[in-house]
């Protein structure tokens, strides 16, 4: 029987000690740059909800 870390990592702190090594570590950190663009991207073709169209506002501050 071997223990040799060829294979996936089973806890967190494995996976991150193996996405930060060198080789993965490029594909960490493109994979992230493009979800940050395509999620920023996303978010701009969200149509913005309408504010109901109104008059001029109930209260305004007196003039003096």
């Amino acid at each position: 029987m071997r223990n040799d870390d060829t294979g996936p990592p089973r806890t967190f702190k494995g996976l991150l000690r193996w996405a930060t090594t060198p080789p993965q570590a490029w594909g960490v950190y493109l994979l992230a740059i493009i979800l940050v663009w395509l999620l920023s991207f996303y978010a701009g073709t969200l149509k913005p909800k309408k504010t109901p169209e109104g008059g001029p506002p109930t209260a305004t501050a007196p003039k003096g």
